[in-house]
């Protein structure tokens, strides 16, 4: 097996050296690396952990492993409207799990090439990292950069702005659901949007000036949007029959069990946004381009809390909980 150091330089080091003219001063090999934001610009950051049979299946491909880990953390930036820019990654893997030495490179190898091929995709040069031994997780810290006063953020929202979501919602539980049933087919649409989520970088940029609230789906549309809510301080009125549902996603679980992984599945990774009804036509213009629907999904109120349109009871569905086992 490598060495730390001869695994890092293998498998993590940038192929081509980072520059000044990437915003890297000094990149990977020292205590710490050294960026140069651009003037006028907020330096936007956050940090997400993955950790095996919490965020993914322990048998879940390499490649998505590390294309996922990458992906869910610039989900964040992305509901900020900032620009990805350079990337952290903390790789914890045990490797006595592995057959033989030969067995760890070829997942570590594939790992790399998952994490890699969305960092090139977004322009996100990985800058450092640590890698050690232990049970299998993976923090990424993603840095990135907004316009100065630009930034979107959880606490802008107004009564009577409308509430709308980038794409379809569903797929990241329907897949999850298909994996435990056997489905092992990343070509299955749902499956592919549960292990290989696609951060709306472009999308929260092109929604700068428009929405006056955001922030990505992770732990469950009703969940999110009460981190909305009480940012913004509003209730909601949700239109159930509006919900845009993942292709594919009705006929795998029925109607009834795709409405509840619309509205509290988690892991969709899309943008959850409010925004002036003068202001929708031109945020669903912004966003064709980048061939993603907006679709409206409900409206502020002035009453704090939430409810369905149809008055449905949607009180007793929640998202995930870390620490409280499992959604409901």
């Amino acid at each position: 097996m490598l060495a730390e150091f001869d695994l890092i330089q293998r498998y993590f080091m940038p192929s081509q050296e980072a520059s000044v003219s990437d915003g890297v001063a000094l990149g990977c090999g020292d205590d710490a690396t050294l960026l140069v934001p651009q003037e006028g610009q907020r330096l936007a950051v956050s940090v997400d952990t993955s950790v095996v049979d919490v965020h993914f299946p322990r048998e879940a491909p390499a490649f998505a492993v590390g294309h996922r880990a990458l992906a869910v953390a610039l989900s964040d930036l992305a509901a900020m409207g900032a620009k990805s820019r350079w990337c952290l990654m903390a790789l914890t893997f045990d490797q006595r799990s592995f057959a033989d030495d030969d067995a760890t490179q070829a997942w570590l190898a594939d790992y790399a090439r998952g994490f890699h091929a969305l960092s090139e995709q977004h322009a996100t040069t990985l800058v450092g990292g640590d890698v050690t031994s232990g049970a299998l997780s993976i923090g990424v810290t993603v840095m990135g950069e907004v316009p100065v006063g630009e930034a979107l953020t959880r606490g802008g929202a107004q009564a009577g702005d409308l509430i709308a979501v980038t794409g379809v919602l569903g797929g990241g539980a329907g897949g999850l659901a298909l994996w435990k049933q056997g489905e092992r087919d990343l070509r299955h649409p749902l499956l592919k949007r549960y292990l290989l989520p696609e951060p709306r970088l472009s999308a929260g940029i092109a929604l700068r000036g428009l929405a006056t609230a955001a922030l990505d789906i992770s732990d469950g549309l009703l969940a999110d949007l009460a981190h909305l809510r009480a940012a913004s301080h509003v209730g909601a009125v949700i239109d159930i029959d509006a919900l845009p549902l993942a292709d594919g996603l009705e006929n795998a679980l029925g109607l009834k069990a795709a409405r509840q992984s619309a509205l509290c599945g988690g892991d969709d990774y899309e943008l959850l946004v409010t925004l002036s009804s003068d202001n929708i036509a031109k945020a669903q213009q912004r966003l064709a381009p980048l061939g993603l629907t907006l679709t409206v999904i409900g409206r502020c109120q002035e009453v704090l809390g939430i409810s369905a349109t149809d008055q449905a009871d949607i009180s007793g569905y929640a998202g995930w909980q870390h620490f409280s086992g499992e959604a409901p």
